[in-house]
């Protein structure tokens, strides 16, 4: 304690060893690839030095402040971080359901933008290959932890809604806005991406289609058939075992973009990113971390116990609200990322955030919450009904087409903008009634015939 390092307040009060590690480690930034290119850089607000200048004088303090003011109000959603406290009283003081319900999901906004910053710190000294892992395994961490809540309480419907409502928000909203945008900001330049990494996607977003469009048909082709009985519990086996296939060809898919065919995710426009270095700790960044996912599983609680309330108080149907809105209020950073990026004429990452999240959702999470559900003892299946599984295979084979020539223009984007908007008034006209929801609770009681479709 006889000697200690000045204290850098423009970076996050960090001593000088640390900026020696930070200084070493953050050239790892400018190998990031388009997928693990987190909206948190483009939404990040500028560091004011006034808010810790009057603890100079206490290095601990100041620290503490300084990370808090990365953190918390480093963001420019920082404004809807007074939701999570108001969610907390609703529920202990028993406001109304639906309250509770808008609250957590205005909540979760600000959070899922924080984990991808987070995430990103910490893949400044953890190198390229564990960073993009990390940002791999949580780039879609709301979405999953809201999928295994819903899981636990035996919503099977939520889980599937949720998930296909991910898959489609980033392939025709956050894709579709981004080439509208970007193609009406830069009429006068023609925007180009390297085609092979949206190949890449393409292929693994079929096989997932694939994996889906079997069970729908085995059980449509079994039914009424002297087997009629068994087809739920082959068409649950059949799930089972593609669930597996999936993630095996999701890890291959990890591999061939961080380590085999790395250069083709790797960005055409690192050189902006340079001199870029982490602004808080290794460990700081890992305990916020930490601390956020537990908040984000609390009011991923919250939204999955009261989303039936909301739906009877607004008048509006399950579906709607889990595949339209919970995927635009959970993943808006990522929406507003990928928008600003296709503005500044770069698709190449745009594309990665918008595919990248969507091969995620369809090749990692949906086949692991059959597998976990499986571990459970509930019966999820990759049966997403008729017209569902409908939707999705459009949305792929769409998406496949309009990036087949490696050139983007407005109008490409506008078309997938008024393809969700038709998908959206869809669900919205869709009336299930939740009696016939709940059918898929039964599978837990029920024998393994029962279908959780």
């Amino acid at each position: 304690m006889d000697s200690q390092e000045p204290w850098n307040l423009e970076n996050g009060g960090i001593d000088g060893a640390d900026m020696k590690g930070l200084d070493k480690e953050a050239s790892f930034a400018d190998r990031v690839s388009p997928h693990n290119t987190s909206a948190s850089s483009v939404l990040r607000k500028k560091s004011d030095p006034m808010l810790v200048s009057a603890g100079v004088r206490f290095p601990v303090p100041t620290q503490v402040l300084a990370n808090l003011q990365e953190v918390i109000l480093g963001t420019k959603l920082a404004i809807l971080f007074p939701a999570i406290p108001l969610a907390v009283m609703a529920d202990l003081y028993k406001f109304g359901r639906a309250w509770i319900f808008a609250l957590s999901l205005l909540g979760l906004t600000p959070l899922a933008e924080r984990v991808s910053f987070l995430t990103e710190q910490i893949a400044y000294f953890t190198g390229p290959t564990v960073g993009g892992l990390l940002n791999a395994t949580c780039g879609n961490a709301t979405e999953l932890i809201i999928a295994l809540f819903a899981l636990r309480q035996n919503k099977i419907h939520v889980v599937k809604y949720s998930l296909l409502g991910s898959v489609l928000s980033n392939l025709l909203l956050v894709l579709g806005s981004s080439l509208l945008c970007g193609g009406l900001a830069n009429l006068k330049k023609e925007q180009r991406y390297d085609r092979k990494q949206a190949d890449v996607n393409s292929l693994l977003l079929l096989l997932g289609l694939l994996c889906h469009l079997l069970p729908l048909m085995f059980r449509y082709g079994g039914a009424g058939g002297p087997g009629a009985a068994s087809v739920a519990e082959y068409t649950l086996q059949l799930s089972r075992a593609s669930s597996i296939v999936m993630l095996l060809a999701y890890v291959a898919y990890i591999v061939f973009q961080l380590k085999t065919h790395r250069q083709l995710f790797e960005s055409q426009e690192e050189d902006e990113e340079d001199g870029e270095k982490a602004v808080i700790g290794f460990w700081s960044a890992f305990c916020w971390l930490v601390g956020m996912t537990i908040i984000i599983a609390l009011l991923s609680e919250y939204v999955v116990g009261t989303i039936e309330a909301a739906s009877s108080s607004w008048g509006i149907s399950v579906s709607f609200i889990s595949v339209i809105l919970l995927p635009i209020v959970g993943n808006a950073a990522e929406h507003a990322g990928s928008i600003i990026f296709a503005l500044k004429n770069k698709l190449d990452i745009s594309l990665g955030v918008a595919l990248g999240s969507a091969t995620q959702i369809s090749m990692f999470v949906v086949p692991l919450c059959v597998v976990v559900s499986w571990i459970m003892g509930t019966f999820m299946d990759l049966d997403f009904s008729l017209i569902e599984t409908g939707c999705l295979a459009f949305t792929i084979l769409i998406t496949s087409f309009t990036l087949q020539d490696g050139t983007s223009h407005y109008m490409k984007g506008a078309i997938l903008f008024l393809c969700y908007i038709v998908i959206g008034a869809c669900f919205f006209v869709q009336k299930i009634p939740l009696s016939q929801m709940n059918i898929a609770n039964l599978g837990v009681e029920a024998p393994a015939g029962v279908s959780s479709a």
